[in-house]
């Protein structure tokens, strides 16, 4: 009789596959993981396009007043100055040259708009001017610096907020 033989046979078989119990287990907890994960998908994907709206329309002002101290030629012309307008509840906003030519219109992403604009009272709009070539920012109406509050149209208490001062710093909180 020769049992070592088999014993060694038994051995091996066991260590190349899965039991039927670990398999159970990893289904289990992809289960349970995806029911945690998968109700909250929509609100994080939500969440992200507030974030990535908030800081696209940071960095548009930011192109606006490296356009202005650069005294960037656009549309033929080497305008006065480069700016934003802002209009609450609106879901896009404007950049301008000059006065009031409007050369490009940005829309927020889905379900993103603009709920309030502070200066530092609440205001119904803002158009935030940049003129070159010294960094010179100004609002209208006059303030001395705006706050834009962005939110998500299923739930107006998310949101983020963009701060422009008369120094010409912006910044997301």
């Amino acid at each position: 009789m020769n049992w070592g033989g088999q014993n060694q046979l038994f051995s091996k078989r066991k260590k190349n596959g899965f039991t039927l119990v670990e398999v159970l287990v990893s289904i289990m907890i992809i289960v349970t993981l995806s029911a945690v994960l998968l109700p909250n998908y929509n609100n994080f994907r939500s969440q992200f396009a507030l974030l990535r709206s908030a800081h696209k329309l940071s960095q548009d002002l930011r192109r606006a007043q490296e356009m202005a101290t650069s005294a960037k030629e656009t549309m033929g012309t080497v305008p006065s100055s480069y700016g934003v307008y802002l209009e609450s509840g609106a879901d896009y906003y404007s950049m301008y040259l000059g006065e009031s030519t409007v050369f490009e219109t940005i829309y927020l992403e889905d379900k993103v708009y603009i709920k309030e604009i502070f200066l530092p009272f609440p205001f119904a709009f803002v158009l935030i001017s940049f003129e070159g070539p010294d960094p010179t920012t100004s609002f209208v109406p006059e303030a001395d610096s705006a706050t834009i509050v962005l939110a998500i149209e299923d739930s107006p208490e998310t949101t983020k907020t963009v701060i422009v001062n008369k120094a010409g710093l912006i910044y997301v909180e």
